[in-house]
């Protein structure tokens, strides 16, 4: 789990918000992370990113399958997330 603080702001070139929840995973290569973005228009949407060495990774996220479970148990800690992604399998 990482250290970094929620809720936090962000600043994009479409709009700024703050990343309202986040899910994440400690692995030996980078932190695998899930974040609920609410932009001050009240919009919501789903960030899948990485973080590498403390700092946010501009690469795609990969996830390994033996840290899914752990991720998981991590998205069991912030029922937004978890409610948005369920659109993603129902």
């Amino acid at each position: 789990m990482s250290l970094r603080k929620v809720p936090r702001p962000f600043d994009l070139h479409w709009g700024k918000g703050v990343i309202a929840e986040e899910a994440s995973v400690v692995t030996p290569f980078h932190e695998p992370t899930i974040q609920l973005l609410a932009f001050d228009d009240g919009s919501r949407s789903l960030r899948f990113c990485a973080y590498h060495k403390g700092s946010f990774a501009r690469m795609p996220l990969i996830v390994g399958e033996e840290h899914l479970k752990a991720l998981a148990k991590e998205l069991k800690k912030s029922p937004q997330l978890r409610k948005l992604l369920k659109k993603l399998v129902d």
